[in-house]
């Protein structure tokens, strides 16, 4: 195949291509660093990245990639037993980390090779690679049971930043700032690995904060990606902070992703900055299959259409194809595509319940289509469908009528075993004042007069904040099983 890094393997000049606070690459140093790391771990078959948000990691995983070498990123917060779990699954041959980096038990039976960023080597030619090689192996937080490794072949790396440039006219003229982790596909391979691909740079914040957003877009950044969590921390800033909002007017591209952007925050950021937020959808197992486009209608709410190259249908639970889009009649997505991952390491099993007969990946996200072909995600089958007194009905949309509420901060909606109902439908809600939240009947009250009244909750339930993970996604199953 083709190199997934063009300009590193070309002629590699002295434009900018990584920016972690005051340390930054250029392309040709970049091109060197990598090729260093090429050259620690040629003929080795799997290496371990600890994952840190900082250079060396991703000069770690260009160098990884460039050798045609499986790179396997480790979450620096990941639990000892987990870990340990993770690297017996994978075997490592080796773990590469920035100097300095203190490792946990678990990886001290692993050798270790430190990332030197000034280092110099010649640089692999990955060409040499196949398109279904294995690039990543990416551990996805299994909802039950220890992680599995979805192991991400070069090709799907590379159909997905195509296609993404597509819908998003991404260019090497473009400059991305993020503040995301690097050990999922989020932060490393549309974050860090996409800049690269198409010759632009990036500039990483180490840790997200309102004013390193403001201060990048102001100097040259074009692009933002972040998760709905940040998106919340801009909006609320944003009132009392002209610098962000100029900014972000000034921005040619603002993407949300990992999981959905409540509306409130949206029509927040829109009205404040007159930019809308582009979503998109995305799996560890599938990378990305939708994308609201650049060049297209913006629309919050909706995670766009299918990107190139990616066939999607909506299948009811007999897996009959949804006879409609109407926008209304839910469905789970089924994904084909050369973005989609060859198979969960080491399970067989997993891998072939994840398929249907001819082809399609079972994501477990339910979803409304509209009859333009616009996909609205309305939450998980397993966490986010509730079956409630004959009808079908997403959390999503209910969590975002909540939000509209001016007494709910945080919202989340789940269901739990009803006699009469099946199912009822259950509030967690974080109020804005602690000491005076809105009522159980207002709250079903305002709901019901913005959807429907069967999607008014039942119970609500006060919290003082919602489990989250590091990547911002409400964690239901710790609700759920308390």
């Amino acid at each position: 195949m083709s190199s997934l890094f063009p300009a590193l393997t070309g002629d590699p000049g002295e434009q900018a291509a990584l920016r972690f606070g005051h340390r930054a690459l250029t392309y040709a140093q970049l091109a060197a660093a990598a090729g260093a790391v090429g050259r620690q771990v040629r003929g080795k078959e799997r290496v371990a990245l600890w994952a840190t948000p900082a250079l060396e990691t991703a000069v770690a995983a260009v160098g990884v990639l460039l050798a045609g070498v499986t790179a396997v990123p480790l979450n620096p917060r990941s639990g000892e037993q987990e870990l340990g779990h993770i690297l017996g699954d994978s075997a490592p041959a080796l773990v590469l980390a920035a100097p300095g980096d203190e490792l946990p038990a678990p990886l001290r039976g692993v050798p270790r090779a430190d990332v030197d960023v000034h280092a110099t080597g010649p640089v692999p030619d990955d060409r040499l690679a196949g398109d279904d090689d294995p690039a990543l192996v990416v551990y996805t937080s299994g909802t039950t049971g220890p992680p599995k490794g979805a192991v991400i072949p070069r090709r799907a790396i590379a159909a997905t930043l195509d296609a993404l440039a597509d819908a998003w006219q991404w260019t090497g003229a473009d400059v991305l700032v993020q503040g995301l982790p690097l050990f999922h596909v989020h932060g490393l391979v549309l974050g860090i690995l996409g800049p690269l691909r198409r010759g632009g740079s990036v500039r990483h914040l180490g840790r997200f904060g309102t004013e390193g957003v403001a201060r990048e877009l102001s100097t040259g950044a074009t692009m933002f990606f972040g998760v709905p969590t940040m998106y919340h921390r801009i909006a609320e800033a944003l009132p009392a902070d002209r610098e962000l909002a100029e900014a972000l007017a000034g921005a040619r591209l603002l993407v949300s992703g990992s999981a959905a952007l409540p509306l409130h925050d949206h029509e927040r950021i829109t009205a404040a900055t007159g930019r809308r937020v582009v979503e998109r959808y995305g799996m560890t197992e599938t990378l990305m299959n939708t994308s609201v486009r650049a060049d297209g209608e913006p629309r919050a709410g909706t995670v766009g259409v299918p990107l190139p190259g990616v066939e999607l249908r909506l299948v009811e639970e007999d897996g009959a194809p949804v006879a409609a889009y109407d926008g209304e009649t839910v469905g789970e997505i089924q994904v084909r595509g050369p973005n989609l991952f060859t198979g969960y390491l080491n399970r067989p099993d997993a891998t072939a319940a994840a398929f249907t007969e001819d082809g399609w990946f079972r994501t477990g996200d339910m979803a409304v289509r509209d009859p333009d072909g616009c996909v609205r995600i309305v939450g998980r089958k397993a966490t986010d469908l509730i079956k409630s007194g004959g009808y079908k009905i997403g959390a999503g949309e209910i969590e975002n009528a909540l939000l509209d509420h001016p007494g709910v901060r945080e919202a989340a909606v789940t269901g739990e075993p009803d006699a009469d109902l099946g199912e009822r439908i259950v509030a967690w809600i974080v109020p804005t004042d602690p000491g005076s939240p809105p009522g159980a009947e207002e709250l079903a009250g305002h709901v019901a007069r913005r959807l429907a009244p069967h999607k008014r909750p039942r119970t609500v339930r006060y919290l003082d904040a919602l489990p989250r993970n590091d990547m911002g996604k409400i964690m239901k199953r710790a609700l759920v099983h308390g």
